[in-house]
């Protein structure tokens, strides 16, 4: 049995980034644990969702755990940083916040977790963070310096394939610039047209030339899904990834892109399609 461990800044992250990687090594019957930097004390509620008197983050621990239980995860950890907000804000500077922490005491912190469980296979983020934000972009960096402390030699870097991505929003650019017949958030497809820039620009996920693995994840996207909506506080029942046609939310969803930390592809050959050969 492999004991597989994906680290994640956020709660949200895991089901949207690494959801149906998890889940297909859990029905193998491989180990999986989640470590999760931060409580995400800096997301923005849906209306209406929290109790009164209940703190966001204590909302999602608890939807972390759901959708941790949905995937067949075997432990869910958290580092207990706070989270640092978008890149600019304010909150970047709180002395709490991931951030702002050490690398190598947060470093420490991973590898412990990634002795005590016998780690085999770690994924995180790529350098950028997939899109730029602090956290993501600290995950990378603790994340590979915690392997090197635990001894963990098999390292992925979760990203997005800024090509296919491009592509897929070329192909489907009447639902993005329709609102799905006017079912979508209008801040919600404002964020999309600012993706799509940012993914000119070369700021949002990674070429496709250095990506090193596809693992295709289509037989569990429904669960990656029912993940997704168990983070009901960030996620509502409105939300554009849930106005998808299936086809389109498979076709975004289905495969799980990652880029091995010690090697690479060369030109021409085909993705590898397991993290566990």
């Amino acid at each position: 049995m492999t004991t597989l461990v994906c680290f994640h800044a956020h709660p949200d992250d895991e089901s949207i980034a690494t959801g149906g990687l998890m889940t297909l090594a859990a029905r193998d019957g491989h180990r999986v644990v989640l470590v999760v930097a931060t409580r995400g004390e800096q997301g923005e509620p849906q209306p209406g969702v929290l109790n009164e008197g209940e703190a966001l983050w204590e909302r999602r621990v608890v939807e972390t755990h759901q959708a941790a239980e949905l995937m067949g995860l075997d432990r869910v950890e958290f580092l207990g940083y706070e989270d640092s907000g978008m890149i600019g804000e304010p909150t970047n500077e709180n002395p709490l916040c991931f951030w702002q922490a050490d690398v190598e005491e947060a470093s420490q912190r991973l590898a412990k977790i990634l002795i005590d469980v016998d780690a085999d296979v770690l994924t995180i983020y790529d350098s950028h963070g997939g899109y730029g934000h602090p956290d993501h972009i600290q995950v990378h960096r603790v994340g590979k310096r915690a392997a090197e402390i635990a001894g963990v030699d098999r390292v992925f870097q979760s990203t997005m394939n800024r090509d296919r991505i491009m592509k897929q929003m070329a192909e489907n650019a009447a639902l993005f610039e329709n609102d799905v017949e006017g079912e979508l958030e209008g801040e919600t497809v404002e964020q999309m047209r600012q993706r799509a820039a940012a993914a000119d620009r070369g700021e949002f996920g990674s070429p496709e030339a250095v990506i090193t693995h596809a693992v295709d994840v289509a037989s569990v996207v429904d669960v990656k899904k029912s993940a997704m909506a168990a983070h009901r506080s960030q996620i509502g029942p409105d939300s554009f990834f849930f106005k998808m046609p299936p086809e389109v939310f498979a076709a975004a969803f289905g495969t799980e892109w990652f880029i091995a930390l010690e090697s690479g592809r060369a030109e021409g050959q085909a993705f590898a399609t397991s993290l566990f050969d």
